[in-house]
């Protein structure tokens, strides 16, 4: 899924100079009463917005996200409210809609979650909204109906999948940025016969970050990237192939290089290891640039593709949108902020304030953060996608996303093979999801 933006060319044919003139001149009679006018509206406004997000950006909210939007509405006050734990957000959110007391503004993840949101009646459909033009259809898709005819969230940012690596350690040992697994593997064991490193900064004892940093991170080059997604989606392709065997039996390596007491390591704990020096490598999201930024010289690399001149896939993961609560629909502070998200100005602001989360406009600008420039750059050298278990197929009671995770720390944890990991997942989808179901029908008729 390559990125796609949209550039506008305005051509002017003019016969003579004077013609020009006359045109500029009833041009800007036209546009500057106009858009002084826009200006003095946008000053008087007033009001209060609440925005409810579960990441905790609370500083760079107060002191640049909402200096920046007051610039134009000086006299609408602006709060930001994160929960203290990551976990905590939604069910919090769930109470205060319930209570009448959520944001006027919701942080939304991408699909199924916000779409239920939609259903329920919490999220305003925002399809008209001036300012959604900006945003292309792969970034509108994930906060669309699954008919796209109506999107309930705004576009905000996608993060991106790979490994940080201490250049340090890299540099002390010899080594070089590994470009395929084999070379990755041979890295690992390098720094592990060394001894003074943990190879990689993963534990299983938060299940997301097996599934999240490992299984989605190095998957896409297995399954191909949207072309697999898609075919478990559609029920072209089953996912007890060996493609996604090839993943589990990748992870399965890992275990050996994860360190002493791995299995009740948090994700708190994998980042204080690479943070202080300890771990060489931190299989990484692009959110937790600014968590190493200043502590360490870090760099970056894609995930290993398996033979040198594959083609090259990785997750560039819709991740954050936001959403206008119903109960907000009457309060044109609040819809001013969010037609304000939708422009240049706000994109370059979020990518360039949080570096690791990427706007998802059109909108042209310069990243300034170096890790983050890189990454974004993959874009022009390998095919993009979104984790696999992201939309539609985590609807199920045996829920997907969760049974990968589940799968992912067994496999790391020795205690389930990869094959025995592919049919759990299988068996998950098989349950519930007919094309999956009618896919197992059509494979034992053809082995007949």
């Amino acid at each position: 899924m390559k990125q796609t933006t949209s550039t506008f060319i305005y051509t002017k044919v003019q016969s003579t100079l004077c013609r020009s003139l006359i045109a500029a001149s009833v041009s800007l009679a036209a546009v500057a009463p106009m858009s002084a006018l826009a200006e003095v509206q946008k000053a008087s406004l007033s009001g209060t917005v609440l925005v409810d997000s579960w990441r905790q950006d609370d500083a760079i909210w107060k002191d640049k996200i909402i200096p920046a939007f007051n610039k134009h509405y000086p006299n609408i006050k602006v709060t930001y409210r994160s929960p203290e734990g990551l976990t905590a957000f939604q069910d919090e959110l769930n109470t205060n809609l319930a209570t009448g007391k959520a944001g006027d503004l919701i942080a939304c993840r991408p699909f199924d979650g916000s779409l239920a949101l939609f259903k329920q009646g919490h999220l305003s459909d925002i399809t008209e909204m001036p300012g959604m033009e900006n945003f292309p259809s792969f970034a509108l898709s994930p906060w669309q109906t699954d008919s796209g005819a109506q999107t309930f969230c705004l576009p905000m940012a996608s993060v991106i999948h790979g490994f940080f690596y201490n250049k340090k350690v890299f540099k002390e040992l010899d080594l070089s940025v590994p470009k395929t697994t084999a070379e990755f593997n041979h890295i690992l064991n390098m720094i592990k016969n060394n001894g003074q490193y943990i190879p990689l900064a993963m534990g299983t004892n938060d299940k997301w970050e097996a599934g999240t940093m490992g299984f989605q991170n190095i998957g896409p080059n297995y399954w191909k990237g949207e072309d697999g997604r898609l075919g478990l989606i559609n029920g072209s392709e089953r996912f007890n192939s060996p493609q996604y065997q090839q993943v589990f039996q990748e992870l399965a390596n890992w275990g050996r290089f994860l360190g002493q007491g791995y299995q009740t390591r948090k994700y708190a704990d994998s980042i204080e290891l690479f943070k202080t020096g300890k771990a060489a490598i931190y299989p990484a999201g692009s959110w937790d640039i600014s968590t190493f930024t200043g502590q360490l010289d870090f760099g970056v690399f894609p995930p290993p593709v398996e033979n040198k001149g594959d083609e090259c896939y990785f997750s560039d993961h819709t991740d954050i949108g936001m959403g206008l609560n119903t109960k907000a629909e009457n309060n044109p502070a609040a819809k001013a902020l969010l037609e304000w998200m939708t422009t240049a100005e706000y994109a370059e602001l979020l990518t360039n304030a949080i570096p690791g989360f990427f706007s998802l406009s059109n909108h042209f600008f310069d990243v300034e953060n170096p890790i983050a420039k890189e990454m974004m750059a993959w874009r022009n050298e390998c095919d993009s996608t979104i984790r696999s278990s992201a939309q539609i197929l985590s609807r199920g009671k045996t829920n997907f996303e969760a049974q990968i995770d589940q799968a992912s720390v067994a496999v790391l944890n020795g205690t389930m093979t990869p094959m025995q990991a592919t049919e759990l997942v299988q068996s998950g989808l098989d349950e519930w999801y007919v094309p999956q179901r009618e896919a197992k029908v059509a494979s034992l008729i053809c082995q007949e």
